[in-house]
């Protein structure tokens, strides 16, 4: 009888098992846990929506990061680049610029904001040489402070510590303030 009992029980516990999606005893005990870290070593965002431009013409948000604690870098390059299908032009232009290192100490912080002001600036510049006006899509990364400043796709690819974040930035050049 208590041979019948146990079995039955049994019988009823796998049937439990089986309709509430449990595996097989052999994969009962293996976990399947996801990594800690998923993705590049850093990861940015914009702290807040594009400002008014300031009185270079253009403001980038300013731009947070949190990076893997196992992959620590105390110096990284801002990359920026731009839209440049609009700008009318039969010779190559010059969409990006690599900005010089900066320190970036500890697993969460921000960019220094004069930082942020000397990428405005240089984005402005390089803007206002493509008479660019109006709205633009303007795309950051954070790379190795190794980074030509020249850097190609692939260089920068082989350097890239952060996947790409876009937003569309509103740019008045300072030439139609002046006139």
């Amino acid at each position: 009888m208590k041979k019948v009992t146990l079995l039955a029980l049994e019988l009823v516990l796998g049937g439990f098992m089986i309709l509430a999606g449990c595996k097989s005893q052999s994969d009962a005990g293996a976990l399947h846990l996801q990594p800690k870290w998923q993705g590049a070593p850093y990861h940015i965002a914009f702290t807040g929506k594009p400002a008014k431009p300031d009185p270079s013409g253009i403001t980038i948000p300013d731009i947070q990061f949190t990076a893997n604690p196992d992959q620590l870098e105390n110096r990284a390059c801002l990359v920026v680049k731009f839209d440049s299908s609009g700008i009318a032009n039969n010779s190559t232009v010059m969409n990006q610029m690599v900005m010089g290192p900066v320190d970036i100490h500890g697993a969460q912080g921000a960019l220094p904001a004069d930082y942020m002001d000397e990428t405005d600036q240089g984005l402005a510049r390089l803007l206002e040489a493509y008479n660019v006006k109006g709205k633009v899509k303007v795309s950051v990364l954070l790379a190795r402070s190794s980074i030509p400043s020249q850097a190609g796709p692939d260089e920068i690819a082989e350097n890239q510590l952060s996947d790409w974040l876009s937003t569309d930035i509103d740019f008045k050049s300072s030439h139609a303030r002046r006139h």
